[in-house]
Parts: structure tokens; C-alpha cells; sequence
């Protein structure tokens, strides 16, 4: 199943151009000053990767996806044409990593570092997703009555830290998600996914933290009790939904001509529904004008907004701030985790104007 032999490989396989990504070894950031000229949806060459040890190449003619365990009244065992060969559906979702959204902000805005890979706001990327939703196939094993989770087992190499082998990467779902929206995709943005995000199969769980949206999945364990892993335990702890958060397509301490009208452009997104208005301050938050909403404002996905701004020469504190459906809107600030998981507060953007 697996082709890769005992010689180095790196840990991401497909070209990181630095003009797009900002590069983290395992992971790749992407840059969001390369989004200002870009559409709803990200390329797939620019969407960013997260990886905890590796992209594995694997071979689709002997991949097969397992579903078994007690909460499901028969095991099954589908090949890629098996999977290929049953009802599919599309959607546009966005999939963004916990630590996105400014795990390095807990220290550089709210003066409480966090280790680990020091993300900003690039973990994430919407893309269109193509495959078979999981409740089809969860429906020809026959989910029990009293099946409470559904974990997605990846066939990465094992993460190792620490000295102990955790296994590769694998995360329960409550079975009500599994059946709701959740996708095995098996195309991205209208082409066989790649390598890096997850060929031959991958799940997407929609508004779900991405850590859910498991990788080069090779089976399902449907379970009549709570399922247990690291990455629900040890890591992203009792995270499910991603919360509101805004970013501008602005490089950090981007240059703006002084004097010159520009356009501020930038995105917001929330996991629980789409976005109702966004704010923008572009004096450190002394006071606010509404963004103009354009486009696409999808569930699940993000909208896109802009602002005309005039700045004086000097320093600036560019603010974005969204609310979504439900009425959740950006803080000022957030409780800290020792994870640095969900920074949703509102990022002060700096840039300089001359």
C-alpha cells in the first residue's frame, strides 16, 4: 500500500514557492497577502498543508478503507473503485488547522506564549471537495442503534514524541456529525487530490476543527462507547467548531502608500454559520466602520470584504471583526490554552504608512 522506501523523503512533496507560504519544516503556512488577487476558493497549489510527520505516497490499487468495530452490524472492506463507484456529492468547505487564527498572537498580542509550530492566521484554505458522504458507507455497514462515535484512522507514519510512538493520526467524530454533513473525498477543487492533502481519501468535516478532517484514510471504527485517541486527549482537547475570526490580505507590517486611497481587503469564516457583518478600525480600535460584504457567503466556507482607506504616513492598527449567524462576534481577547488552540480574538494587524 505504502511506495515510499527507506530514503529520505521530505515531509511535504509538493513545491512551497516562498512568495505563497511561509514554510514550518512539516507544515506550510500560507501567505495571506498572496490571497488579494485570488478567487472564493483557494488553488490547490496554494492551499496550505499540515502534516504531523510526513506525506506518505500510497498506492490506490491496494489501498483499502476498513469500517468495522461494535457499533456497526457488519465490517466492510472498500476498494478506491469500490468507494469510485458509489453515490458522490460535492461541497466548497473551508479546512483550517486549531492552531491557525494566531497561536503565535497568545504571546505577541495577549502576553502568553504557547509552544509548537508557531502559526498565524495561514493555517487554512477553502477548497471544492468531491467524494462519497460517510453516511453512505457508514449506512452499508449498518450503524448500530446505540453507536456513539465514528473514528477515521490515517495512514500516515506514526507520530513520535517525546520518545512515545502515538500511532498515526486518528480522531473520533460523534455519530450524529458522521451522518450530517461529513464527506471521503476524493477530489479537490475538481481534480484527484494530492498527494499532501490526503490521495487516495480523505475526510472533510465541515465548520469542524481541522484535525477532524482526517488524512490518507484507512478505516473507521464505529464504536457503541466514546473513542479515545491523543489527538482527542493528549492534543485539541474538547475542540470541535471553529469559532469567528477575520483576517486582511495584508502581509504583517505590510508598506502603504501614504495619502492614496487603497481598497483593505480580507476574509471571515466561522464553523457555525455564515458571516452577517464585519467590522474594520483602522486606528487601533477606536472606531469601526462596516466592511462591504462580496461574493460567495457559503456555510462552512468564508466571505470576502473590503474597506476604501486613506492612511496617514506613520504607524497603523488595522482591526477586523466579524459576527456570523448565531450572533457570535469576534473578542477582544480570548482565555488561554496551553495548546494555543482557536485564537479567535481580534488580530491587531500592524503596517505602516509612507
Amino acid at each position: 500500500m505504502l511506495l515510499d522506501n527507506a530514503r529520505a523523503v521530505a515531509p511535504i512533496r509538493k513545491p512551497l514557492p516562498p512568495a505563497w507560504f511561509v514554510d514550518h519544516g512539516h507544515n506550510a503556512e500560507m501567505r495571506w497577502e498572496a490571497m488579494r488577487d485570488q478567487g472564493y476558493l483557494i488553488d490547490t497549489e496554494r492551499f496550505f498543508v499540515r502534516n504531523h510527520t510526513r506525506t506518505p505516497q500510497i498506492d490506490a490499487g491496494t489501498w483499502r478503507l476498513r469500517v468495522h468495530g461494535p457499533g456497526v452490524e457488519r465490517a466492510l472492506e472498500l476498494s478506491y473503485g469500490d468507494l469510485e463507484a458509489l453515490p458522490s456529492r460535492g461541497l466548497s468547505a473551508v479546512i483550517e488547522c486549531a492552531g491557525s487564527g494566531g497561536r503565535d498572537l497568545f504571546g505577541s498580542q495577549q502576553g502568553t506564549p504557547v509552544p509548537g509550530t508557531p502559526w498565524m492566521l495561514g493555517g487554512i484554505g477553502a477548497a471544492s471537495w468531491r467524494g462519497v458522504p460517510l453516511g453512505e458507507v457508514l449506512d452499508r455497514a449498518g450503524v448500530r442503534r446505540d453507536a456513539v462515535d465514528v473514528m477515521g484512522h490515517g495512514l500516515d507514519d506514526p507520530y513520535i514524541k517525546d520518545g512515545i510512538d502515538h500511532g498515526s493520526v486518528r480522531r473520533p467524530l460523534t455519530v450524529h456529525k458522521a451522518l450530517d454533513d461529513v464527506l471521503i473525498a476524493l477530489e479537490m477543487n475538481g481534480s484527484t487530490l494530492p498527494l499532501d492533502h490526503g490521495f487516495p481519501a480523505r475526510l472533510v468535516v465541515p465548520g469542524w476543527v481541522g484535525i477532524a478532517s482526517i488524512k490518507w484514510l484507512g478505516a473507521l471504527e464505529v464504536s457503541d462507547a466514546p473513542l479515545r485517541s491523543p489527538w482527542n486527549t493528549t492534543w485539541y482537547e474538547g475542540l470541535s467548531v471553529q469559532p469567528v475570526k477575520s483576517a486582511f490580505e495584508l502581509a504583517w507590517n505590510a508598506r502603504l502608500p501614504a495619502g492614496r486611497c487603497i481598497t483593505l481587503r480580507g476574509r471571515s469564516w466561522s464553523g457555525h454559520a455564515p458571516i452577517r457583518a464585519v467590522q474594520v478600525s483602522t486606528d487601533g480600535g477606536a472606531s469601526w466602520l462596516p466592511a462591504r460584504l462580496r461574493g460567495p457567503n457559503l456555510p462552512h466556507v468564508w466571505v470576502r470584504w473590503e474597506l476604501p482607506f486613506t492612511p496617514r504616513a506613520g504607524r497603523h492598527e488595522l482591526l477586523a471583526r466579524a459576527t456570523d449567524g448565531t450572533g457570535l462576534t469576534q473578542p477582544d481577547t480570548v482565555p488561554f490554552n496551553r495548546g494555543g488552540y482557536q485564537f479567535w480574538a481580534v488580530a491587531r494587524h500592524p503596517v505602516t504608512a509612507a
